[in-house]
């Protein structure tokens, strides 16, 4: 309790520090850049180094990007039955098709969960929602942006994934697993790894805009509707007739699949000028609405799957 209560305070804080004009627009950045570079590795070294991957895992990686192809057809379908333009179907697809699935997504499995379920949910955010943005991502931001012809090469693409650096710590920390882990770099990838879901959720908070409603409004139900309720009732749904019990691999990956939508894939879509406050829309109402939706879906499964 006392974790999800860091939560929302730390959004909130984030809000009242942004309206107090304490921290300047824009100021989220260095939060974000701190978060990239320094907290998610520190936490993906220390949680993968010791992790035991099971064949079961290989498809809770998978399902962010099933989830991404569903969501794209769904709003390239809905999208033209509702009138909408050509750049709000391409942000719904980035935003409302890719999960929170780091800065949300592990705070978020650490209070229900501790830190047991922290190591999937990182190869879920790793190999599934971050590599699909970074690869099939960017080229449906190139397309919907009308700038089809100039999408990334496979080199350039393998090369912004590679480099990125909690991909850069998940490839040290496989490497690494037959190495032990002397306490002091422990210790200190441990307290740095500490600082991702305060710094997450405020950063969160500073980027919170409720504006533009009536502008997007068809649009917004539309994607939110999708990533906050479709995606993870289906997931759900899959789960029960499969006749999977209330595990910890399940749990992570109903968490994950019901995650609000990613601010990586809303960062993207605003520099290809996709419709940008839909973006932030999408992102400020869908973060803090996500916090609750997540909760009853873990707990509708949790009943569900007695």
């Amino acid at each position: 309790m006392s974790n999800l209560l860091l939560l929302f305070t730390c959004l909130v804080a984030g809000v009242l520090l942004r309206r107090s004009g304490r921290v300047a627009d824009g100021g989220h950045q260095a939060l974000n850049a701190a978060i990239i570079h320094l907290a998610l590795p520190a936490l993906t070294l220390r949680t993968l180094h010791g992790f035991d991957f099971e064949p079961s895992h290989g498809l809770p990686v998978v399902m962010p990007w099933l989830l991404f192809a569903l969501g794209a057809l769904l709003f390239a379908l809905a999208g033209r039955c509702l009138g909408l333009q050509r750049a709000q179907i391409g942000a719904l697809t980035l935003v409302g098709g890719l999960g929170n699935t780091s800065f949300v997504g592990l705070p978020m499995i650490e209070t229900l969960h501790g830190r047991d379920g922290l190591g999937l949910g990182l190869l879920i955010d790793q190999l599934g929602s971050y590599l699909a943005l970074g690869t099939i991502g960017v080229v449906v931001a190139a397309w919907y942006a009308g700038d089809g012809r100039n999408a990334p090469s496979a080199r350039v693409l393998l090369t912004r994934v590679l480099s990125f650096p909690p991909v850069v710590a998940l490839l040290v920390a496989l490497l690494a697993r037959p190495l032990p882990m002397p306490p002091l770099v422990d210790a200190v990838l441990g307290r740095l790894a500490e600082t991702l879901a305060p710094l997450a959720l405020l950063s969160v908070g500073l980027q919170l805009r409720l504006d533009a409603l009536r502008e997007h409004g068809r649009a917004l139900a539309l994607g939110l509707g999708y990533k906050l309720m479709l995606a993870p009732a289906l997931v759900v749904a899959v789960l029960c007739l499969a006749g999977g019990d209330a595990g910890m691999v399940s749990r992570v990956s109903v968490i994950e699949a019901a995650m609000p939508p990613m601010i990586g894939a809303g960062i993207v879509a605003a520099q290809a000028n996709l419709a940008p406050r839909l973006v932030a829309m999408m992102v400020g109402v869908g973060v803090p609405l996500g916090l609750v939706t997540a909760c009853g879906w873990h707990l509708a499964f949790e009943l569900l799957a007695r």
